[in-house]
């Protein structure tokens, strides 16, 4: 049986047999063989956007607002939006995406004034804010000794009063 919580409550599912965890990506690139690409090297994402959601810097809630600049290409109107625009990063969250669409769309619409005025308001604690009931439950990048989302968000908040970038229980996020 899996456990979980729903909008409408705890909710149980199964019998399981196996549960396969994407655990990272590679984006495929295959389709960009042509174009002029500006990657980050570590990431995959374009380059402008690489330091803004390193992983080892940024949890989902850390990673500032961006649109068409940081996502722009070398290849003349060529935008990677989405999850791909993340490469290899984790922490794509999909209000990040609408944000992006909105913005890479203004700009190839030519209105450059909606497309830099760019609002992107990320919750603090990212994946953490996912509450899970039932012993062993994974407190999202907290791993499993944190059972509910408010454990994680007061050791998401202790850990940012500390100055970190990471998850309070001290997992990079």
């Amino acid at each position: 049986m899996v456990d979980g919580e729903t909008a409408e409550g705890p909710r149980s599912i199964g019998p399981v047999d196996r549960i396969v965890v994407a655990t990272g990506q590679r984006p495929d690139l295959s389709l960009t063989r042509e174009l002029r690409l500006d990657l980050d090297p570590w990431l995959e994402s374009a380059r402008a956007l690489g330091p803004l959601i390193d992983p080892n810097q940024h949890s989902c809630g850390s990673v500032p607002p961006h649109g068409h600049r940081e996502l722009a290409h070398s290849e003349p109107g060529f935008y990677t939006v989405g999850i791909k625009s993340y490469g290899r990063a984790p922490t794509f969250l999909l209000l990040t995406g609408y944000e992006q669409v909105r913005s890479v769309a203004a700009a190839l619409a030519g209105d450059m004034a909606a497309a830099d005025d760019v609002h992107l308001v990320l919750p603090e604690t990212g994946v953490c804010t996912t509450s899970f009931s039932g012993e062993g439950a994974s407190g999202g990048c907290c791993g499993p000794a944190l059972n509910t989302a408010d454990a994680c968000r007061v050791a998401d908040a202790v850990a940012k009063d500390e100055g970190e970038k990471r998850c309070g229980c001290g997992v990079a996020a």
